[in-house]
């Protein structure tokens, strides 16, 4: 089985943070993009069953309705699974009744919705919009539909944000009841409209103390936090997002996605004139078994619960303990652990997991 990935570029405004792959919203190019990734899709998929589709972006519902049936006309090409997730990204001020309507009956059963913030000053800063009584009314709307898997995503650690606005978003975001929250510290990266205009990151310290405050608030309200960046209710667990920490094959459609197919991760052009041409693929990279390892230790190390060294064993031939001998040092200095035959970063040690792995690969 593999996971799908379908990037939509388009957006109706730029936030400042931004760096993935997008533009304007242009009645001109959507046609055309449809019909190009349509194109793609045909010319890769080689019609595996599908466990999981994640329709990104970009913002996805920035498409009108006729755009939207035509993407979903395009998503029926693969053979799902019986209990396949879809997921579908879209901004609060986007959500209708028209649009969850089109979402339901085209199969999408989660939804991710990127509220960010709920602080004006901030939203501000972001370039978007959110009002607590709109996320509410909206999200409510959605579980009258029987959207009853929604993600809501929140960033953090904006210039000039301080705790306190970070603890009125978290308990904004706890009564909103979501069935999973994705956080994220904001990086500022090149040619973002934050980093241009010379903003930087805030201090390590006060970024270490925002995350540890939203473990804590959230593991009090019964989220389960089981990734770097995401807490979920028991059993609603991003299962599109743990193919990817899992180091399992997974298709990336449209302009900026990638892809990891066999032995081999691919990134497509982030040009949407390329693509537009049918210049799909920018370059693709083969992978040795050494680098396959390495990224099993990268992304596998992201999950609190770590890696399952039998399935480590089962898929490349050679024990874990064995391949990497610094495992063990780190064991004795307790930033790794091994519980149940898997090996873990302790909970406590997950914000630097980044200086954790260097040590191992």
């Amino acid at each position: 089985m593999h996971a799908v990935y379908i990037h939509i570029p388009f957006c109706r405004s730029i936030c400042s943070y931004c760096d993935f792959c997008k533009v304007y919203y242009n009645k001109k190019f959507t046609t055309n993009y449809l019909k190009m990734l349509e194109k793609e899709i045909i010319s890769q998929y080689n019609n595996e069953l599908i466990s999981t589709i994640y329709i990104g972006g970009g913002t996805p519902s920035s498409l009108d309705t006729l755009e939207l049936k035509e993407l979903f006309r395009i998503t029926k090409l693969f053979k799902k699974t019986r209990n396949y997730e879809f997921s579908f990204e879209c901004n609060i001020e986007d959500i209708s009744l028209e649009l969850l309507q089109i979402l339901k009956e085209n199969g999408v059963n989660r939804l991710s919705i990127g509220i960010e913030s709920f602080n004006k000053k901030i939203l501000k800063l972001m370039n978007r919009k959110a009002s607590y009584k709109d996320c509410l009314n909206k999200i409510n709307l959605a579980r009258m539909l029987g959207f009853d898997n929604i993600n809501v995503d929140l960033i953090y650690a904006l210039p000039g944000e301080s705790i306190f606005t970070l603890k009125q978003d978290i308990h904004k975001i706890i009564k909103l009841n979501p069935q999973h929250i994705s956080t994220y510290s904001l990086i500022l990266e090149k040619n973002t409209i934050l980093y241009n205009k010379g903003y930087k990151n805030i201090k390590e310290e006060k970024d270490a103390k925002m995350y540890n405050y939203i473990i804590k608030i959230l593991k009090r309200h019964g989220y389960n936090h089981y990734e770097v960046s995401n807490f979920a209710k028991a059993g609603l667990e991003s299962r599109h997002n743990i193919t990817y920490w899992l180091n399992e094959e997974y298709y990336g459609f449209g302009c900026g996605a990638s892809g990891y197919i066999g032995n081999i991760r691919y990134e497509n052009t982030r040009s949407i004139t390329s693509y537009l041409k049918g210049n799909f693929c920018l370059n693709k990279n083969l992978l040795s078994k050494q680098e396959e390892m390495d990224n099993e230790i990268m992304l596998g190390l992201r999950l609190l619960k770590g890696i399952n060294l039998d399935d480590f064993y089962k898929k490349y031939h050679v024990s874990l303990m064995d391949a990497y001998y610094n495992v063990k040092n780190l064991i004795k200095e307790g930033l790794l652990t091994l519980e149940d035959n898997y090996l873990k970063i302790p909970e406590e040690y997950i914000y630097i997991m980044d200086s954790i792995v260097i040590k191992i690969i």
